[in-house]
């Protein structure tokens, strides 16, 4: 698939050249092409399918967590022609969203095809999304971790065979196909060990941060712009946000005489003025910060318009001018050591996508693959982990969370582990019914155990603890006398703040069935005793936790279908519901009771809640439920039958 929609693209681009050459005037071609692409993707995705407008990750994202991994197939074909339509046309963004969520939309379509699971499917969906990366960059490592880092938000073994295994083939397919074309050009840029050289990266790591301010903000700023502007009348957004695209592709030419108005730089993907800038080719250093703040602005008019592009490649662009563009103004008053505008614009790339996507690793791995050299291991390191660092600090979400906010998604990113490791021994873990001294006569001890039905218990002398005892111990001590004669010294402890899988495979280490638990910062003073029992318990603690995020799920669910919306209705008297506990009437499927107003009193219903005639209640349901609720309410005397007891 990212064969055919970099061949749609170039095929729409090839058009737009040949329109270009029959005008008057070439610079006139972008305030017709560009418009009118924007307009056809805008037209496709409110036509058929909604879920292809915009950047296309955060709409996987919210498959996998919403809908359980349903992603459409339309979205395959209908996305690709909408991403070729903006590209080609001139808009200005890049090829990795759609291309993510083309392949997830293949991975879904074929799981679905093939009968597989839930979970398999979600895994086949963040192959996809991970074989799209890996395929548009020829660099599977980073198209893995972009799928386990950004898609599936952790990194899950389950998951993370069947994503590596999409992102190597789609890789190598494409190369076999396209072959380099996909790639920025291999550039080896060795940095020394002159620690002054760092300093230098950490500040284009804080440039970075500036950068990927500028970028969320205005993309949110044109999002609030298109909302406006939708209200007004929908056809106006893509046509004047194209033509606003149009004006920034031609102020791009103007900055320098190398650029040329059939191919203005900040159009398109950008990927050929990276490549040049990697290449060693420069320019003025306030072109390329002309270029940087152009591209911001023409791709977030791009992306507002409701046409289809990613994020992704925008930011390696932004980042690449900056980095370059600092060098560029540094070198002259910079004596320590030669600064290589190639370098900085690869660190400054990871830097901003590290700092906008909120994704350090496919940042750092990207480069590397890029590059097939580990020379700016350190300086890439610290800007990304700086720059993302104080982005998360000044602008909480990052480009695909915020696409999220817009769907109306709002959840909290849940690590695929085990349901133990979401509960804490602190949780869980029992009061010691008694303590033994480490001077008690082992027969005494015996007695202990045996009052207490325990097989172990802990030893404390004062306030201390010293060791364990078990039954175990006492018998194989034989003619000991004392507990400190048959203890075990020492023993491995946990404390409240440890997972409870944690503290189960330390048993299981140590074949033993009970740990002490003691204080955080005090490890001697003991608070209680985690045994196997305590395990059930948390067992049964995490299965209630995770039933209650399934529940918040479906109802989530629920409110982000588009035909849900909330409604009042009259309870009539005589009717099926008339003196009737609420989880005893038939109530139409999607329907969920809210409230119930009797009188001048409101009631938040349960499901022993007895409903009289007369009462108002307020229904949150799809229009299916809607429309059947009165027919569920019929009086039993108009169905001309007795009214059930």
């Amino acid at each position: 698939m990212t064969v055919a929609l970099v061949s749609g693209i170039e095929a729409v681009a090839e058009a737009a050249r040949w329109m270009a050459l029959q005008l008057p005037a070439q610079w006139m071609w972008m305030f017709i092409s560009v418009p009118l692409g924007l307009w056809t993707a805008w037209w496709i995705a409110r036509r058929y399918a909604p879920e292809v407008a915009g950047d296309g990750v955060p709409e996987v994202i919210a498959d996998l967590t919403v809908r359980g991994g349903y992603v459409p197939t339309r979205v395959t074909w209908l996305k690709t022609i909408a991403t070729s339509l903006t590209l080609g046309a001139g808009g200005s963004a890049g090829r990795e969203g759609p291309i993510v969520q083309i392949g997830s939309s293949v991975g879904a379509s074929f799981g679905r095809w093939a009968g597989l699971g839930e979970d398999q499917i979600r895994s086949l969906v963040a192959a996809g999304a991970g074989a799209g990366i890996g395929a548009s960059f020829n660099a599977p490592i980073a198209g893995m971790l972009f799928a386990m880092e950004v898609i599936l938000g952790g990194f899950s073994i389950r998951h993370l065979n069947t994503v590596v295994v999409a992102s190597v083939v789609a890789a190598v397919t494409s190369r076999t196909l396209i072959g380099e074309a996909l790639t920025f050009p291999v550039v080896k840029y060795p940095f020394g060990d002159d620690p002054e050289e760092l300093l230098v990266y950490a500040a284009l790591g804080l440039l970075a941060v500036g950068a990927g301010w500028f970028f969320l903000r205005a993309l949110s700023w044109f999002e609030a712009i298109s909302v406006k502007l939708t209200a007004v009348r929908g056809w106006v957004l893509p046509v004047a946000l194209g033509l606003l695209v149009a004006c920034f592709g031609a102020a791009s030419v103007y900055l320098s005489e190398d650029f040329a108005f059939l191919d203005p730089p900040v159009l398109g993907t950008g990927q050929d003025l990276v490549s040049l800038i990697l290449r060693g080719g420069t320019f003025a250093w306030w072109v390329f910060a002309g270029l940087l703040v152009l591209k911001v602005l023409a791709t977030s008019a791009t992306l507002g318009s409701g046409a289809s592009g990613g994020a992704f490649a925008p930011s390696l662009f932004i980042g690449a001018v900056l980095g370059a563009g600092f060098a560029t103004l540094l070198s002259p008053v910079w004596s320590p050591s030669e600064l290589e505008a190639g370098a900085f614009a690869l660190v400054g790339s990871a830097a901003v996508f590290a700092s906008v996507a909120r994704a350090p690793l496919t940042a750092i791995l990207i480069v590397f693959e890029l590059t097939q050299d580990y020379g700016l291991v350190l300086p890439l390191m610290l800007a990304t982990a700086l720059a993302t660092l104080l982005t998360d600090l000044l602008h909480r979400e990052s480009v695909y969370t915020m696409g999220l906010r817009r769907l109306g998604v709002r959840l909290p990113r849940r690590s695929e582990v085990d349901l133990l490791d979401t509960v804490h021994v602190g949780d869980v873990y029992s009061q010691v019914p008694v303590v033994l001294d480490p001077s008690m006569p082992l027969s005494e001890a015996k007695a202990h155990m045996d009052r207490s039905r325990h097989h172990g218990l802990p030893v404390v002398d004062g306030e201390r603890l010293v060791g364990i005892i078990s039954v175990t111990d006492i018998l194989r001590a034989g003619d000991t006398s004392q507990v400190a004669d048959a203890m075990t010294l020492g023993p491995a402890t946990v404390t409240p703040s440890t997972p409870v899988s944690h503290a189960l495979e330390r048993m299981a280490a140590l074949g033993v069935g009970r740990l002490p638990v003691v204080a955080e910062h005090e490890t001697t003073r003991l608070l209680g005793m985690f045994r196997r029992e305590d395990a059930v318990r948390a067992y049964h603690l995490a299965l209630g936790a995770e039933t209650q995020a399934q529940r918040a799920r479906d109802r989530l669910r629920l409110r982000t279908q588009p035909d849900t919306s909330f409604f009042e209705f009259v309870v009539p008297a005589q009717s099926r519901a008339d003196g009737k506990e609420l989880s005893e009437v038939a109530w139409p499927e999607g329907l969920t009771v809210v409230s119930i107003q009797r009188a001048r009193e409101v009631l938040v219903p349960t499901g022993g809640t007895v409903i009289r005639a007369g009462d108002v209640l307020t229904a949150f349901g799809n229009e299916t439920a809607q429309s059947q609720v009165g027919s569920r309410l019929t009086p039993v005397s108009e169905m001309g039958g007795e009214r059930e007891e």
